[in-house]
Order: C-alpha cells, then sequence, then structure tokens
C-alpha cells in the first residue's frame, strides 16, 4: 500500500465530510457530529492565507487531511504554524498520520522556514500523543475544561515542535 499526499482540491471536499464525520475522528477534533459538507467545500474554496491543506490518498481515494495554517500578517508570528489533522476512521492505525506529519515537518523545516509547529490534542488521545512525540512536538502545557465532548469536559494538552539548528 502506497499513501500519497498531495494539496487538497475542492473536490475533494466529499471525501473531506467522510473523514470529519466519522465517529472516531469527531472523537479526537472539534468537530460536531452531523456537520454539514457545504462546511468542507467553504474551507476548501476560500482558504485563508498561509494556508496549506494536504490530503493522503490510497489508490485515489482521500483517506486523511492534515492543515498547516501559517500567520502571514502577523510579524511576531511568521515562525509559526499551527496543524490540525484527521484520518478516517477506517484507516487510523495504519501510517497515514505519520505520512501527513513526515510530509508537512518537511515542508514547514524545508520551504516555509517555520521554526515552531503547534497543535493541540485530547489528553486522552494517546496515539495522536505518541504520534505527534515522533515527530519531536513536546507537551508544552495542559488547558483543563477545554472542550465538550460527549457528555463531558475534556481537558487538551498544548505541543510544540521547535526546530533546533
Amino acid at each position: 500500500m502506497e499513501i500519497q499526499i498531495r494539496h487538497a482540491e475542492l473536490e475533494d471536499y466529499t471525501a473531506l465530510h467522510a473523514i470529519y464525520t466519522g465517529p472516531k475522528v469527531v472523537w479526537g477534533t472539534l468537530q460536531l457530529p452531523f456537520s454539514s459538507s457545504e462546511k468542507q467545500r467553504k474551507r476548501l474554496a476560500e482558504p485563508r492565507d498561509g494556508s496549506y491543506v494536504l490530503v493522503a490518498c490510497v489508490d485515489g481515494e482521500v483517506i486523511g487531511h492534515l492543515h498547516l495554517e501559517t500567520f502571514p500578517h502577523s510579524p511576531r508570528r511568521k515562525h509559526v504554524g499551527h496543524i490540525g489533522m484527521g484520518v478516517h476512521d477506517d484507516w487510523q492505525g495504519k501510517g497515514v498520520g505519520t505520512a501527513l506529519m513526515d510530509t508537512a515537518v518537511h515542508f514547514a523545516d524545508n520551504w516555509l522556514n517555520l521554526s515552531r509547529l503547534e497543535l493541540s490534542v485530547f489528553t486522552d488521545n494517546q496515539p495522536g500523543i505518541n504520534l505527534y512525540q515522533k515527530f519531536g512536538f513536546e507537551i508544552e502545557g495542559r488547558s483543563r475544561q477545554f472542550a465538550f465532548r460527549d457528555g463531558q469536559y475534556i481537558d487538551v494538552y498544548f505541543m510544540a515542535r521547535i526546530k533546533h539548528e
């Protein structure tokens, strides 16, 4: 199985909708169940400046997504990128997240000249935490009752990776 990473195209919105409505992805992200496909279409059609959207594909099927947002209009944060990602429920644990993170870190380091990558992850998402630590992310802090999920509040870790020369 070969995982290919490419830039997201507008027609990928239905695949992203399928990813972000999966129960495991909803559980591990800030997405709500029952979101509309139009929301995904609009995100792809109207990206913010400094927004890079990658998808992971196997045999042409979009199975993962990573959004790298930079801050080109903030002089004091131009060195930072913020990552959010999701992998289709059926493809979790099969190297898709690793392929997306590997591509994003390489892109950030070698093309965007970002020295800090940051993200947040629910404290009970151990597979996600393990993935990010594999790429040099460290836990910098914890935010209690950060989000409401499945009837209860859940904490997040703030994680970052600092590129050292």
